[in-house]
């Protein structure tokens, strides 16, 4: 996601990965939106239908990968589609964890799995040297969000006491990238 989350790459295909049950189907819903030819939105859209008939259970992660990490929210790398085309991972979110101010290369769709995350939407002032708030929304168990380039400015976070579990689809490939995030923002927020 941002250079805050921190990916583990997927011991086995998901598919053979302990823990994994259903993400098969829903790697192969996905691949079937994004090989239909159509811009950003619709494809978006397309595979937030397809993640929503197919949100697996919190247990698709292991025990321990449940727990997280103190440091930061904890990304895992279930599947990176071998043409390049999408990247499907989970992240682990305790309390008062954030990614960073960020957008995206291209289009990403998001799933609550457990708990509920908030989702801070900005937007760039006239001069483009401060960041306006543009809304909040929570992203609870069941929710999916889309966001897609240009005017996806956001950043995620845990609010609550409860660990929150998210699914995210990416259209790229984030191990040759190394995030999906185009950049962050490290400018002051107008009130």
């Amino acid at each position: 996601m941002t250079t805050t989350t921190t990916l583990q790459p997927a011991a086995q295909t998901a598919s053979r990965a302990p823990g994994r049950a259903g993400v098969e189907e829903l790697v192969a819903a996905i691949r079937e939106e994004v090989r239909r030819a159509r811009d950003w939105g619709a494809t978006a859209v397309g595979v937030a239908d397809a993640l929503q008939k197919r949100l697996p259970p919190p247990t698709f992660l292991t025990a321990a990968e449940r727990e997280g990490s103190a440091d930061r929210p904890a990304g895992h790398r279930l599947h990176v589609e071998p043409d390049g085309s999408f990247s499907l991972l989970a992240i682990v979110w305790r309390h008062d964890q954030w990614t960073r101010i960020h957008d995206h290369v291209t289009w990403c769709v998001f799933a609550g799995v457990q708990g509920e995350i908030v989702e801070d939407l900005f937007q760039l002032d006239v001069t483009s040297e401060a960041l306006m708030p543009a809304g909040r929304r929570g992203c609870p168990a069941g929710a999916i969000r889309c966001d897609v380039p240009p005017g996806d400015i956001h950043r995620l976070g845990n609010r609550h006491s409860a660990p929150a579990i998210t699914l995210h689809v990416y259209g790229t490939d984030v191990t040759r990238l190394g995030s999906s995030a185009r950049r962050t923002y490290d400018l002051p927020i107008a009130r």
